[in-house]
């Protein structure tokens, strides 16, 4: 029997521990005497000319996000199209993320996006990290989206020109041009950050991030993972979320010692991974395939009405199943939010403490698998799964160092202090993730300028307004492509990026028909989105009570800074992908003025 008052007082109590006054401002950004942090160490800078041109539809981001636009774009007739990309190729976070071990941990069947149009077959049911980037490379040739792409740029400026119904593009390689239409998709897992932790910039051996992951020093490379060259180091890795928890099997395998600084445990449930059988693929996959187990696999976390099918069957769709027999057991007059969220509590709770279990009975050292257990709700990070995390710390050579919380201390010139003692080690690895709860402008580099000389830091002060999390009033021809305000997916960011390619060729493709040069959100439909949001029960993901992490703003919440960002639809995931299905396709674009 779970007691669920003891676990909300160990859940508050390892939260208490966490929170920090200064939030986001812990981390460090990558410039100044940290810029080699952020050098492509994977592609040359290649020399060009600065272009001054127009295009038809310009998208900032060569990630998942520019691809599935671009993809449906060229599918609806319009082929003037061009990527601007900081990477030297597409990709995005699949570009940057070459670390060992790095895979997605969504099903590759409906992570990868546009694999029936590409009519391709993932090897395995959780791809790894070079399958994933060539895929990207497999949607740009095929959508010829390399046509006008412009590599290792980065936009500085980003006007709306009334006079020519134009956006204004300027870039870092002397860039300057128009576009009619301008998509974002500088989603917020490609800016790496650092702890700000002091001395960190005295160490006197070797370092990395693992977005930026040095193979010439460890040995090896995406496709062989040998890491042969660390057979005599010493090596520290900072962070145990879901990066580390890819990486530490490798550098277990291979350093001479590894010292695993952990503040916040994540939650490690099994993976259980395995090939793609190739005939039970082509047996399954008949047209129209993956949008049946997108929508299965969204289904799933939408509350009522849960699929009997569960084609994913993972880790992910587990708690649902388990959230649909609890919610069976409740008398229909019983079933207020408030019941549905006692519901999910009593769920997670049993989830998480299976997972503890794990924990438990996979590491041999008692004290070792008592601090690796997570003490908060699943969805208050990002759940990880794998078979050989935990595994790891039954290696010899492998040391938790726990910080209880803190943190830690500083960074020495020989290696990492934690409550006072030092451990001298070759090499750090610093798993500290990508900002998140920054500002937009900070992430992307710049400040889109709307009507009227409006920047968008000014259009959402107190919170990022929009309609659907597609349209901001007031910056006509400028379209966001992320997930939140519209289906809020976490759990598969690949479907809102789907989605909303589908949302933006309807849109062009009717303003093209209709012979529009200037499309622009309505305040009145914006303000009315925002109210319906703000009628649900909140997001699942994250919460204030949640331990910190970038869910929730490292514990300060969105609220102020982020508004109601983290929420979606109020119905849930499938409702909204429902909702816009019809929204786009029955030719009335409510909300949306056409000029």
């Amino acid at each position: 029997m779970v007691d669920t008052a003891a676990i909300r007082a160990r859940y508050a109590a390892e939260r208490d521990k966490r929170v920090r006054p200064d939030g986001n401002n812990q981390y460090i950004e990558l410039s100044g005497k940290f810029d080699h942090y952020k050098t492509d160490p994977y592609i040359p800078v290649a020399p060009r000319a600065p272009v001054n041109d127009h295009v038809t539809f310009a998208f900032v981001g060569g990630g998942f996000a520019g691809l599935c636009v671009g993809a449906k774009l060229k599918e609806a007739g319009i082929t003037d199209y061009r990527i601007i990309e900081k990477g030297g190729d597409v990709g995005g976070t699949w570009y940057w993320n070459r670390y060992p071990g790095a895979q997605c941990d969504t099903a590759s069947l409906i992570y990868l996006p546009l694999l029936e149009e590409t009519n391709y077959r993932p090897t395995e049911k959780y791809a790894h990290a070079p399958e994933i980037l060539e895929h990207s490379k497999r949607i740009a040739n095929q959508f010829n989206l390399y046509d006008k792409a412009l590599f290792h740029t980065e936009v500085t400026g980003l006007e709306w020109d009334e006079s020519v119904k134009a956006w204004r593009i300027t870039t870092n390689r002397g860039d300057n041009f128009t576009a009619q239409y301008v998509g974002l998709g500088t989603g917020p897992l490609h800016v790496a950050k650092l702890p700000g932790l002091p001395g960190i910039e005295d160490f006197k051996g070797h370092s990395f991030h693992t977005s930026r992951w040095d193979y010439d020093y460890t040995g090896g490379k995406p496709e062989d993972l040998t890491l042969s060259k660390l057979a005599d180091k010493r090596v520290a890795i900072i962070g145990t979320g879901a990066t580390a928890v890819q990486v530490v099997p490798h550098l277990s395998k291979y350093a001479k010692e590894l010292f695993v600084f952990q503040r916040t445990p994540s939650s490690v449930d099994t993976r259980n991974n395995g090939p793609i059988d190739p005939d039970w693929f082509n047996d399954m996959a008949g047209p129209g395939w993956q949008m049946r187990w997108l929508e299965n696999f969204a289904a799933h976390f939408s509350g009522l009405g849960i699929p009997d099918e569960d084609l994913v069957n993972d880790g992910w769709t587990d708690i649902a199943k388990r959230l649909r027999t609890r919610m069976a057991d409740i008398p229909m007059e019983e079933l207020t939010p408030q019941r549905m969220l006692d519901a999910f509590e009593e769920t997670d709770n049993e989830k998480m403490s299976e997972i503890r279990a794990r924990a438990e009975a996979v590491v041999r050292d008692h004290d070792t698998a008592e601090k690796l257990q997570a003490w908060y709700r699943q969805l208050c990070k990002r759940p990880t799964f794998h078979d050989a995390y935990l595994q790891s710390f039954n290696n010899p050579n492998t040391h938790l160092i726990d910080t209880d919380g803190k943190g830690v201390e500083r960074i020495s010139e020989k290696g990492v202090v934690v409550a006072g003692h030092e451990y001298e080690v070759d090499c750090i690895v610093y798993a500290s993730g990508f900002e998140v709860g920054t500002s937009y402008q900070r992430r992307s580099g710049f400040d889109a300028v709307g009507r009227d000389g409006v920047t968008l830091a000014e259009a959402w002060t107190g919170g990022m307004k929009s309609l659907h999390g597609v349209h901001v009033h007031g910056f006509p021809n400028l379209f966001f492509v992320q997930p939140g305000q519209g289906a809020n997916f976490i759990a598969n960011i690949p479907h809102n990026l789907i989605d909303a390619g589908k949302t933006i060729a309807a849109i062009v493709s009717h303003a093209r028909a209709e012979d529009k040069a200037v499309v622009d959100v309505t305040r009145e439909a914006q303000d009315a989105w925002l109210a319906l949001l703000s009628t649900g029960m909140g997001s699942l993901i994250g919460g204030t009570e949640c331990t910190p992490g970038y869910y929730n703003n490292e514990g300060h919440g969105w609220e102020g800074e982020g508004g109601i960002v983290m929420q979606g639809h109020p119905a849930g995931a499938m409702a909204y992908f429902n909702y816009i299905e019809d929204w786009r396709t029955n030719g009335n674009f409510a909300g949306l003025a056409f000029a």
